[in-house]
């Protein structure tokens, strides 16, 4: 086994310098497994561990893990296996915080370390015996002719990044929470896609290829089948990629603490419902990010909604909220062309019983939403529109209510008389 340790002296200078800091070092001809580790004082400094070969990236995992393996039939979750090309690799450390006073960082390299204690995708529930219908909540919401109306997560996390689950015990999760699908959208890797549709069939749940792009100046899920997106490149660039890739790309809970979205680029998907929201379901900041895109339907992005869920401790399970999609079944193309053609609508939760907002054609049907209030957009060449800004409103009586809707005065949202949002749709 051979060992090298490089010590750097980092502070607020470099990182102003450059956000991500590659450390380089050679890979000799025939090693059998590389060890990265990561050493400083986390109460002085947050700094972010990934690794690239000469070749491609092999993976990420923020500030989740201080140490990773990589060998060519077993990594560390976040971390791609495969051949250890000889050659020059670097360490790659996001300077996401760093003292004015210099920090003390120390990276240690060894290989022909044993591979053999890296975690694997096992230790999930057993997989149920199957759904009752078409869709795994057993509602039947009315949708155009030869689509369904399926219920999903666009946003979760697992051990491949800063989630405490693995994939199988996410996805048996979103099952038992009566979910159609779920996008596994971890931090910077694409190391969780190989595992997605085994597992997805294991438990008879779409699994969807995500990866969110994480930087300082916000986040933005990638989705599809699409490879990795280069983070540390211009967000300009991951719309181009992903577009160019056939994929999607949705700008993550716009207005979220310290991680809003800040680059200057638009994206024809957004979203609007962030379980951040459910601290205060009656906030209005999301509201007006979205103005700011324009007040013409035509200006505005597609509505998704994420739980960001990342562990069981959070006290929310997937689903919270849940995003629906019209599909013509529930493989993951057609979900995310029903995405593509935006046909989503947001509720709180999945199941029977909580209010429900979808698109037919030029109606809304507003579902066990007896007493709610019906919200539509402000619409600014609107004189007869109500006084102060708001949309148009109207009570909601009786738990199957078909409105007559225009796309132009939307998107629309259900609300409590209290004004707790509890559904929105285009």
């Amino acid at each position: 086994m051979t060992r090298e340790e490089r010590r750097l002296r980092l502070s607020i200078d470099d990182q102003i310098e450059h956000r991500y800091l590659e450390v380089p070092f050679e890979l000799p001809r025939g090693a059998t497994a590389l060890e990265v580790s990561l050493a400083y004082d986390r109460d002085a400094a947050v700094i972010d561990l990934g690794c690239r070969d000469p070749e491609r990236w092999r993976g990420w995992s923020g500030g989740a893990r201080s140490r990773f393996v990589i060998a060519p039939h077993a990594a560390t979750p976040g971390y791609e296996p495969g051949e250890l090309v000889a050659g020059t690799w670097a360490v790659v450390l996001g300077l996401h915080v760093l003292p004015a006073d210099p920090v003390d960082v120390t990276v240690t390299v060894a290989t022909g370390v044993d591979a053999g204690g890296v975690a694997d995708e096992a230790d999930a529930p057993p997989p149920s015996s199957g759904r009752a219908g078409a869709t795994r909540t057993g509602r039947d919401l009315p949708a155009p002719a030869g689509l369904t109306w399926y219920a999903g997560d666009l946003h979760a996390h697992t051990t491949h990044s800063d989630g405490t689950l693995t994939v199988a015990q996410l996805t048996a999760a979103a099952a038992g929470r009566g979910l159609d699908f779920l996008a596994v959208t971890d931090h910077n890797t694409v190391s969780h896609h190989p595992h997605l549709p085994g597992v997805g069939a294991a438990y008879d749940t779409c699994l969807l290829p995500g990866q969110e792009v994480t930087t300082h100046a916000g986040h933005a899920n990638a989705f599809g089948d699409i490879g990795w997106v280069d983070f540390r490149r211009p967000a300009a660039r991951w719309r181009a990629d992903v577009e160019e890739r056939g994929g999607l790309l949705s700008v993550n809970h716009p207005v979220q603490d310290d991680c809003g979205w800040q680059h200057p680029v638009r994206t024809r998907y957004l979203e609007l419902w962030h379980i951040s929201w459910f601290l205060d379901l009656t906030a209005t900041g999301a509201w007006a990010y979205l103005r700011t895109l324009g007040t013409r339907a035509a200006d505005l992005p597609v509505l998704l909604g994420g739980s960001d869920f990342h562990t069981p401790d959070q006290g929310y399970p997937p689903g919270t909220p849940t995003t629906w999609v019209a599909a013509e079944d529930r493989s993951p193309e057609a979900v995310l062309d029903g995405v593509r053609q935006g046909r989503t609508a947001i509720s709180r939760f999945p199941g029977p019983g909580e209010p429900a907002l979808v698109r037919v054609g030029d109606d809304l049907v507003a579902l066990d939403a007896d007493g709610t209030v019906l919200v539509g957009a402000p619409v600014a060449d609107d004189p007869d529109g109500p006084p102060g800004g708001t949309g148009r409103r109207q009570r909601v009586r009786g738990d199957r209510v078909v409105v007559h809707a225009p796309r132009e005065r939307g998107p629309y949202r259900l609300e409590a008389p209290d004004r707790m949002l509890l559904a929105v749709s285009a």
